[in-house]
């Protein structure tokens, strides 16, 4: 399996996730679910990684991996769930599809990529594709979902960051090492806010089977499963290559969350996926400078 072929399985599942954040976060609050989604998905990611003997980071990665994992795992899933809080499954994933760009500009910043023309043309155009069907589905948006919009798409900072450093610090130990060790401190800060705030004894009160199994499905495929494979792609490509994957958030997000709550299908959305799927092949392919 080549990297854009992980990252692309890696955000169906992510899709999957944000309709299943939709149906259980009126029954919790974003900081919980965080916590429930990593929580499950390190204790699923730890024993693999001592199983295979996976190398952990060591010293200063170390502390570098505890704090992207904080960064990661934790700041951002938190604003990613208010922002699903406040907009649909669908329309979050669209505007969690500016991750490319966002990615484009901080490896840039950081000099950890050499950029062509033809990679930045598929950017932009898996971009354009979220921007008109966010705009065309205005009318069947419910009141102040744009919101929700705006603080996903400034959350992919966090995102991005993660995705441009990570990859030397794999290098250096190995991909299950890191990716436990981060997933591992951020469900830890996240379990400690919801324990302090109250969150995960509500939660027990306000959950009915639906919800605890949307939170179990939550921790294993859209935190184990999806991270691994997340990690495995930042491992063998590019940041920028694997972040156009996540415009295929929204296709799996609204399929589901179209059974699960309702949510509906319209034709702004199709023409936003053929701006993406057009998008990730022009990023993903090989061409000239």
């Amino acid at each position: 399996m080549n990297g854009v072929v992980a990252a692309v399985l890696s955000s169906a599942l992510g899709g999957s996730a944000a309709a299943l954040t939709r149906y259980v976060i009126g029954a919790t609050d974003p900081v919980t679910l965080a916590a429930y989604r990593f929580g499950i998905g390190f204790l699923l990611v730890l024993p693999v990684a001592l199983i295979l003997k996976s190398s952990f980071p060591k010293g200063k990665d170390g502390i570098w991996v505890a704090l992207l994992g904080v960064l990661f795992f934790s700041i951002f899933f938190v604003f990613y769930n208010i922002a699903m809080s406040l907009t649909t499954a669908a329309r979050g994933s669209l505007a969690l599809s500016c991750l490319p760009l966002t990615t484009l500009i901080v490896a840039s910043l950081f000099r950890k990529e050499q950029f062509t023309r033809r990679k930045i043309a598929g950017v932009c155009i898996a971009i354009g594709g979220v921007a008109v069907a966010l705009w065309a589905g205005l009318a069947d948006a419910p009141p102040g979902a744009w919101r929700g919009d705006l603080v996903m798409a400034v959350a992919t900072v966090c995102m991005a960051l993660y995705n441009v450093w990570s990859r030397p610090l794999m290098s250096r130990s190995s991909m299950l090492g890191f990716l436990a060790l981060g997933m591992g401190f951020g469900a830890a800060a996240s379990i400690s806010f919801a324990i302090g705030s109250g969150g995960l004894v509500h939660s027990f009160h306000s959950f009915g089977q639906g919800q605890w199994i949307a939170a179990i499905c939550l921790g294993v495929f859209g935190g184990a499963a999806a991270f691994y494979l997340w990690v495995y792609a930042l491992e063998r490509t590019t940041p920028t290559r694997v972040a156009n994957t996540v415009t295929v958030n929204p296709v799996a997000a609204s399929l589901l969350a179209a059974v699960l709550i309702g949510e509906p299908l319209g034709w702004n959305l199709l023409l936003g996926i053929g701006g993406v799927a057009c998008g990730i092949w022009l990023a993903s392919t090989e061409g000239t400078k």
